[in-house]
C-alpha cells in the first residue's frame, strides 16, 4: 500500500511542481526520453514502478522567487557585515537561517516550531503577537514575508484584523536602543488578499514603525529586479513588489 501511495504522489507532484499542469504538456517528450534512456542502458534496468517524472525543470534560466532570493542576500549582507554576537529572526525562510546561521549565532522563532539540529540555530516556539523576549532586549531582529500574514488564519493564527500593526508593534517592542529590524514584507498597491497576505503601501511600512528610524530601504520591484539603497518613493508605484527595510531603534 505504502509502494503505490508513494509512486501515487510521485506522478502527483510531477504535474504540480514547479508550475502547476504545465507538466502535462511536457509528458511526451518524458515517454521519448525514457525510452531513448532504456536503449541505451544496457543492463541497467529502469523499473516501471520507480519512475519519477521531472516535467517541468526544461528551462534557458534557473527559476528562482525573486522575493526570497534577494530579501535572504540583503539579510545576511547586513547582518554579517554589522558583525553582531546574536541575531534573532522571527518566522523567516528557514533556508535563509539556515546560512545566516554559519556566521552568526542565530535563534529562530516560528509559531510552529522548526524541529531540527543544526550548530549555531536555536529554534524556539514563538507568537509574534506576544515574543518570548523581554523589553529591549533584542539588538539585531529581522522577520522577513512575515508580519503581511498575521492574523489572515492561513498557519492556524487567529484571525486578527490589526494583525500586521500589531505584529509591528512586538517587534518594536523586544529590540533594544540602538538595536536594528531587518524587515520585508509585500509592497505596492494597498490592499488584502484575503487569505494569503496584506500588500502595504511603502508609506504605510513606515507609519507601522514609530519607534524607529529607517536607515536604508532597498525593494524588489514587479518585474524582479532588485534596487539597492534607494528612497521609499522610488517603489510608489508598484503593484507587487517587496519592500526591505532596515531600522534602528531611537
Amino acid at each position: 500500500m505504502k509502494l503505490f501511495a508513494a509512486i501515487f504522489r510521485r506522478w502527483l507532484l510531477a504535474f504540480l511542481y514547479p508550475r502547476p499542469l504545465i507538466g502535462i504538456l511536457y509528458l511526451p517528450r518524458f515517454f521519448i526520453h525514457w525510452h531513448r534512456y532504456a536503449k541505451s542502458a544496457g543492463a541497467q534496468k529502469i523499473r516501471v514502478l520507480d519512475l519519477q517524472p521531472c516535467l517541468g525543470d526544461w528551462s534557458t534560466h534557473t527559476p528562482f522567487d525573486a522575493h526570497y532570493f534577494y530579501q535572504g542576500a540583503w539579510l545576511a549582507r547586513r547582518v554579517c557585515s554589522a558583525k553582531v554576537a546574536q541575531h534573532v529572526d522571527i518566522g523567516s525562510s528557514v533556508l535563509t537561517m539556515s546560512v545566516l546561521s554559519a556566521q552568526v549565532e542565530t535563534t529562530f522563532v516560528d509559531y510552529r516550531p522548526l524541529k531540527v539540529s543544526l550548530p549555531g540555530l536555536t529554534s524556539i516556539a514563538g507568537n509574534i503577537m506576544d515574543l518570548p523576549f523581554a523589553d529591549s532586549s533584542v539588538n539585531s531582529l529581522s522577520c522577513l514575508h512575515v508580519i503581511e500574514h498575521i492574523g489572515l488564519g492561513r498557519y492556524g493564527d487567529p484571525i486578527d484584523p490589526q494583525g500586521s500593526v500589531k505584529a509591528a508593534n512586538e517587534l518594536q517592542r523586544i529590540v533594544s536602543s540602538g538595536g536594528k529590524i531587518f524587515l520585508s514584507l509585500p509592497i505596492g498597491r494597498e490592499r488584502i488578499c484575503f487569505n494569503a497576505h496584506r500588500v502595504h503601501a511603502p508609506a504605510s511600512v513606515l507609519e507601522m514603525f514609530p519607534q524607529m528610524r529607517l536607515v536604508e530601504f532597498s525593494y524588489v520591484d514587479d518585474d524582479g529586479r532588485y534596487h539597492e539603497d534607494k528612497p521609499v518613493e522610488a517603489a510608489n508605484r508598484l503593484e507587487y513588489g517587496c519592500g526591505l527595510f532596515q531600522f534602528k531603534k531611537l
